[in-house]
């Protein structure tokens, strides 16, 4: 699955509706795009614009998430699409996303959730309880033998996405001598950050399609230290659905608070 880099820039308005250019490699192609409404207008037939509309759903993936204030002329911004994505794979909740940074370029993409060799597995969650203003995370290892290792930490900070993203983090940390390991998590933000947004966060210097500075930026780009040279898997459990590990975590994590 191929990389492919692009810059917009934003160069007119009227009646609400944007033109904005895109450029890859020295070529460019207009399109118009109205964010209230939606409307997708592609306005020269090249090459750019065929890329753009093989990959329309990831393009206007983009655009979707642009915030209003956003949408202005001057706007600039570097972003990627991935060259025959699975976008469909990638959106299913069964199947597992993978990480693999074991060579020179990143690769991620979604495979049907089985294991082929056996790695140590990583089962976290987070709380934070607002009641008395206190969270942690906690997390299982489980090893090839079948054996378990169990961890937990109050932390900090008082945002619930943050605490999951410090359990996923620590459990990479506690495995710095493996190259392949499978994080189980109920967090969407822990699964997508990693192997989908932080791609075109790097490409604008750890800015958002808006335009603003990543929020927990720091713990985001130790996150990425951490994974470079392995290979991991992502698999996504509906929390509090009975799932063994995921529930014990989550009483782990919720005592920890307590205390």
């Amino acid at each position: 699955m191929k990389m492919l880099i692009f810059y917009m820039e934003i160069v007119a308005e009227a009646d609400d509706n944007y033109r904005i250019r895109i450029t890859k490699d020295g070529d460019s192609a207009l399109v118009e795009f109205n964010p209230y409404d939606k409307e997708l207008k592609f306005c020269e037939d090249n090459k750019v614009s065929e890329i753009l509309q093989k990959n329309e759903y990831q393009f206007r993936k983009i655009l979707h998430t642009k915030r209003m204030e956003s949408y202005y002329v001057g706007f600039e911004l570097q972003f990627s699409l991935r060259s025959k994505k699975d976008v469909a794979a990638f959106n299913d909740m069964e199947k597992l996303v993978i990480l693999d940074k074991r060579d020179d370029e990143l690769r991620s993409y979604a495979l049907d959730n089985y294991q082929v060799e056996q790695m140590p597995k990583i089962y976290t969650d987070g709380s934070f309880l607002e009641e008395i203003n206190n969270g942690a995370y906690a997390l299982i290892i489980k090893y090839e033998d079948g054996n378990y290792d169990y961890y937990t930490e109050e932390v900090e900070v008082k945002n619930s996405n943050l605490i999951e993203l410090m359990a996923a983090m620590r459990g990479v940390e506690l495995l710095t001598d493996r190259d392949r390991i499978r994080i189980v998590t109920d967090s969407q933000y822990v699964r997508k950050g990693l192997t989908e947004w932080i791609i075109n966060w790097k490409l604008n210097d750890w800015h958002t399609v808006n335009g603003k500075k990543v929020k927990h930026i720091e713990y985001w780009k130790r996150f990425d230290r951490l994974t470079e040279g392995k290979y991991i898997e992502f698999e996504w459990v509906k929390g509090h659905s009975d799932h063994f590990e995921n529930e014990l975590c989550d009483i782990f994590a919720r005592e920890r608070a307590r205390d």
